[in-house]
C-alpha cells in the first residue's frame, strides 16, 4: 500500500499525460500543451515580454529547457528574442502579433478540450485542487 501523498501525485502525473495527449491529438492550431501554455503566460505578462529566466520559472522549467521550447515558436514567428539594452545577458521573450492571434484562436479550441477533460459540474471541486496545487507550488491562479 502506498500513501494518500503518492497516490495523489501518481495521479496528477497521469492527468498530465491525458492533458498533452489531448491537446496534441487534436492539434491546438498547431500548438502543444506546452506551447498553449507559454503563449498563456506571455499575453498575460506586462508589455507581452518576460525574462526567459523567468518563464522558465514561471513553467517549472530549466532556462535550456523553456530554450528548446521557445525555438520552435520562435521560427514560426510566434514569439520573438529582445535584448535588454542595458544589460545584453539578459534576453526577452516578447509574444508577436501573429502569436496573440493564434493564441485568442487556440484559447476557443483548448477550453473544449478542458471541459472534455474536467466536467463542469466538479467545479467546486476544482477550485479547491486548484487551491491547492497553488500552494504546492503551482505559480499561476
Amino acid at each position: 500500500m502506498i500513501s494518500n501523498e503518492l497516490l495523489f501525485l501518481i495521479n496528477i502525473n497521469k492527468l498530465q499525460s491525458i492533458i498533452s495527449r489531448k491537446f496534441d491529438t487534436l492539434s491546438v492550431h498547431g500548438l502543444g500543451f506546452n506551447d498553449f501554455v507559454i503563449l498563456y503566460i506571455l499575453s498575460t505578462a506586462s508589455e507581452d515580454k518576460m525574462r526567459r529566466i523567468d518563464l522558465a520559472e514561471k513553467i517549472g522549467l530549466t532556462a535550456s529547457g523553456v530554450t528548446r521550447l521557445l525555438n520552435p515558436l520562435e521560427k514560426i514567428g510566434l514569439v520573438s528574442r529582445e535584448t535588454n539594452e542595458r544589460d545584453a545577458r539578459v534576453s526577452y521573450v516578447v509574444i508577436t502579433p501573429n502569436g496573440k492571434k493564434i493564441f485568442e484562436e487556440a484559447k476557443t479550441t483548448a477550453e473544449n478540450i478542458t471541459k472534455d477533460i474536467l466536467p463542469s459540474k466538479k467545479i467546486k471541486s476544482l477550485r479547491i485542487i486548484s487551491d491547492l496545487l497553488f500552494d504546492l507550488g503551482g505559480n499561476i491562479k
